[in-house]
């Protein structure tokens, strides 16, 4: 069965930092773009940061701009999301996401074209 499987969300104060991992059950990891994306209560799902199979590339929503970095490491077949000077509009479940293949990275942050695979989510709650 494949599966995405995040971890590392909590409840953080803000200004404070956590990082996400995205680790994939029953596929490697290596072969797709793997996006972050989040939903709070009573609003869509957005996309947060994406990066691209293997040559770096990545696209940031400009709300996470500047405070927010996406990596990978293939060799450990994970992808992380460092999240820094979090504030309470941060706010939300957190999912990764897998797409094969994609024109450009933006395009699957967007959900132009969108992730076939999905994790379960984890809580990220910034909260003093």
């Amino acid at each position: 069965q494949l599966q995405l499987v995040e971890s590392g969300g909590g409840l953080v104060q803000p200004g404070g930092s956590l990082r996400l991992s995205c680790a994939a059950s029953g596929f490697t990891l290596d072969y797709y773009v793997i996006g972050w994306f989040r939903q709070a209560p009573g609003k869509e799902r957005e996309g947060v940061s994406c990066i691209s199979r293997s040559d770096g590339r990545t696209y940031y929503a400009d709300s996470v701009n500047g405070r927010f970095t996406i990596s990978r490491d293939n060799a450990n077949h994970t992808v992380y999301l460092q999240m820094n000077s979090l504030k309470p509009e941060d706010t939300a479940v957190y999912y990764c996401a897998a797409l094969r293949w994609v024109p450009t990275i933006q395009a699957m942050c967007v959900m132009t074209f969108r992730p076939t695979y999905w994790g379960q989510g984890t809580q990220v709650t910034v909260s003093s």
